[in-house]
């Protein structure tokens, strides 16, 4: 996936002239968007800003997490079962990891309600790209939606403040010429 999406935004680069080009990803895209990016600082090539919308840290802990996986995961053998063939096969997602290598704008919107990818995974992988020594230098942001609106896993879209928190964001800070 991280090929496809590489050779995509090459395409969109060649086309765009001018034009800002950003990188979203929403929910497991969210790894497949920081792995693009990873990828694209490594070339020096980064994008203009990268969203994550209901991100994880990493697979094997949205597994752990996720709904699907709440009568299993108390299960003895469940990591040996579920989890370690995802690392025996090089299935990572490793959002926490491809922070630690991106350069360049990063925000981070999460519903508190969001029952597929929980609140938790996505304030800790904000947590971790703050810290991150690649993104010193370059906007991170966090911005959390109360759980009174509902907006749960895939309705983010609906906030009337989205539009605002996505302009202030991508807006380009002025530079004092004096």
């Amino acid at each position: 996936m991280t090929y496809d999406a590489l050779h995509m935004f090459d395409w969109i680069k060649a086309r765009s002239g001018d034009n800002p080009v950003y990188i979203w990803g929403h929910s497991l895209g969210t790894g497949v968007a920081t792995n693009l990016v990873r990828r694209l600082c490594e070339r020096e090539t980064p994008p203009d800003s990268l969203i994550l919308e209901s991100p994880f840290t990493n697979i094997r802990d949205e597994a752990k997490s996720h709904p699907f996986s709440v009568i299993y995961r108390y299960f003895p053998g469940f990591d040996w079962f579920f989890l370690d063939p995802l690392t025996a096969f090089q299935i990572k997602f490793a959002s926490d990891d491809n922070v630690n290598y991106i350069s360049c704008p990063l925000l981070i919107l999460h519903a508190e309600d969001d029952p597929v990818v929980p609140f938790h995974l996505g304030l800790k992988l904000y947590q971790i790209a703050a810290a991150s020594q690649s993104l010193h230098g370059y906007k991170v942001l966090f911005v959390p939606f109360h759980k009174d609106l509902g907006y749960q896993h895939k309705y983010i879209f609906r906030s009337p403040e989205l539009p605002n928190i996505l302009r202030e964001f991508l807006e380009k800070p002025e530079t004092d010429d004096s």
